[in-house]
């Protein structure tokens, strides 16, 4: 995670290459959904204890900005050892599942949770000792193959030199929904 963590934006890439910046003060977004009628995108906001929902434009345009999930209270400080203490769920990595729930990486707890909107935890798969988690994905033939993207930590300079990162699978009830 780098070092600072708010006021960014999210952007669009048009079909010519155009840059837009469609949404401003983002706590380190990550992790995102669209969900299966193409009408909401839900953002991670990692270092904002959050899920972010907007309306989702043919254009790609965003509107109606929304906590879709609070997952504790609101942050405090502009760089990440400020935040970081005060975070009770850093969404990372997530998928969405065909009941509208948030498969998420939790980046501070070793788990992956599922998330409804509003914020409640429904469920929840803790990851080995001693690897945190980092991105999940439903996939598989049926949908319902949980994928755990799991290690020690989620610094770079102490990732890159090592090939400690495992996959890691599980089945789950609900299959995948919406994009990706």
């Amino acid at each position: 995670m780098p070092g600072g963590c708010t006021g960014e934006t999210a952007r669009r890439v048009g079909e010519d290459g155009a840059v837009t910046v469609v949404a401003e003060g983002l706590h380190f977004p990550d992790g995102s959904v669209i969900t299966p009628d193409g009408g909401t995108l839900v953002v991670g906001e990692t270092l904002g204890n959050r899920y972010t929902a907007f309306d989702l434009g043919d254009d790609g345009s965003l509107a109606n900005r929304r906590v879709w999930a609070s997952l504790g209270p609101e942050v405090t400080g502009r760089t990440t050892e400020a935040v970081l203490g005060q975070l009770v769920v850093a969404p990372d990595g997530c998928a969405l599942d065909a009941e509208g729930h948030i498969w998420a990486a939790d980046a501070i707890g070793s788990r992956v949770a599922r998330i409804a909107e509003g914020g409640a935890i429904v469920d929840e798969v803790a990851a080995p000792d001693g690897l945190g988690v980092f991105a999940c994905m439903l996939g598989g033939d049926d949908g319902r193959t949980l994928l755990v993207c799991c290690a020690p930590d989620f610094y770079e300079h102490t990732r890159a030199p090592v090939r400690e990162a495992v996959l890691l699978a599980t089945e789950v009830d609900v299959p995948h929904a919406g994009r990706p």
